[in-house]
């Protein structure tokens, strides 16, 4: 959206006759203003599959872990619907909580009474959860992508390493494992389901009446319900993070029953 701006306002300076239409589509439903982006809900719905395997996984083992990463680079929405969505997740991280391993109320207490309970635990953790925390050489500190920004370290792989640590530091003679499930490319690869398929259609009628109504320098989208024609400027600028102190954060909360992680 921010190069559609620079390309709006190139085009105005000087004066051709073009459109420049936007269409919110991320799968991390991370765009601001509108209601969802497109592509979110076939996210969600295979999100579900990967976590139902690391479910079957981890029963199936000794002190099983099933542990999913989920796309969620700024945003936790993914990891959050695909949660209470699936109902077998036990413990949900994303970008905008923070978590920490040791201690009383972490994460690793947490799971430790919940493997005495249950035998076996689901955790699904949004890519950019946990950045914070995870160690990097200075080198990595100053890392950063095409767009500016810093490049992030795969904490799947991180948390895994810490949880088999963790276990063999506190439970030396029992058994143990982590299965980890990494489904991002099968996520982005597949077909849109039925209800983005009908999502993508409307958003493209939308434009194209925007463009043939004289409009230009818009995203179109859904706000309350409502299709509008949004300045691109503004859908820029904004976020879309979880909002963490909403009832949907509070139903992860019921449903998982997992800490706060708020330090005492």
């Amino acid at each position: 959206m921010r190069g559609a701006v620079k390309i709006f306002e190139e085009i105005q300076r000087r004066k051709l006759g073009v459109a420049v239409v936007g269409i919110p589509k991320t799968v991390d439903n991370d765009v601001g203003i509108i209601d969802k982006s497109f592509g979110f809900q076939t996210a969600v719905e295979m999100a579900q599959q990967a976590i139902s395997a690391a479910h079957v996984e981890a029963e199936s083992a000794v002190n099983g872990i099933g542990l999913v990463k989920l796309m969620g680079r700024s945003t936790g929405h993914i990891a959050l619907h695909a949660t209470l969505s699936s109902r077998d997740v036990d413990c949900c991280l994303i970008p905008e909580i923070d978590f920490y391993l040791e201690g009383k109320g972490g994460l690793f207490e947490f799971l430790d009474q919940r493997l005495k309970e249950n035998g076996h635990a689901v955790i699904v953790v949004a890519e950019g959860a946990g950045q914070d925390i995870i160690p990097r050489t200075d080198s990595q500190k100053e890392e950063r992508d095409e767009s500016g920004n810093l490049v992030f370290l795969d904490v799947g792989v991180w948390l895994k390493s810490e949880l088999n640590n963790w276990w063999a530091r506190e439970h030396p003679h029992e058994l143990f494992t982590v299965k980890y499930i990494d489904p991002t490319y099968m996520i982005r690869a597949v077909h849109a389901n039925a209800s983005d398929n009908l999502y993508c259609t409307l958003l493209a009628h939308s434009a194209i009446h925007g463009v043939m109504a004289g409009y230009t320098g818009f995203v179109t989208g859904p706000i309350n319900g409502n299709y509008a024609y949004i300045p691109l400027e503004d859908v820029a600028q904004a976020n879309n993070p979880v909002d963490t102190k909403d009832h949907k954060w509070s139903w992860v909360r019921s449903v998982t029953n997992q800490p706060d992680f708020v330090r005492t």
